[in-house]
């Protein structure tokens, strides 16, 4: 197994994106992580946008960004949720500076954005955030995987497989 004994959090609240989430966990649980399934304290349960429920593992707030190798950010309309709350957005701001694996799918560049970490970063996203993340200072390119150092980055679910490939290989680092 190639992540045996890397630690990865994946950031859940209300309506996320069903594929987005389980679809990471799951293959990240196939090559051997430890996955945190990290909310913000709200509930300890969340439903996707298609119904599928995910329960929450660990409070943001209790979280040592220190034992954690990665995050993952899915879409769907919880970054919106997501960077309401200080201690999340903290997490990912924290990992992001100190050169962990940080990967992002469709609107959960809403979090990047608010954690102020998108500063000349190459990355992409879902279109519709595309003028977010610009105005927040990034360099938005439309493609299906862009890696800029520690930072993954893929723009919807069709996107998963390449999206899961360069996190894994990060995360291998």
């Amino acid at each position: 197994m190639l992540l045996n004994n890397k630690r990865i959090a994946i950031l859940v609240e209300a309506d996320y994106q069903d594929l987005e989430l389980h679809y990471p966990r799951l293959r990240l649980i196939e090559e051997g992580a430890e996955i945190l399934i990290v909310g913000s304290g709200a509930a300890r349960r969340f439903t996707g946008k298609y119904g599928y429920p995910v329960d929450v593992t660990h409070d943001a707030g209790l979280v040592d960004a220190g034992v954690l190798d990665g995050v993952i950010i899915p879409g769907g309309w919880a970054p919106d949720r997501i960077r309401q709350y200080p201690a999340m957005v903290d997490l990912v701001r924290t990992l992001m500076r100190s050169g962990k694996t940080v990967g992002c799918i469709c609107h959960g560049g809403w979090v990047l954005a608010s954690a102020g970490v998108v500063e000349g970063r190459r990355l992409t996203s879902y279109i519709a955030i595309r003028d977010d993340l610009v105005n927040a200072g990034a360099d938005w390119v439309d493609e299906e995987v862009v890696v800029d150092g520690n930072l993954i980055t893929s723009r919807k679910p069709d996107d998963l497989p390449a999206f899961m490939r360069a996190v894994i290989a990060s995360l291998q680092r």
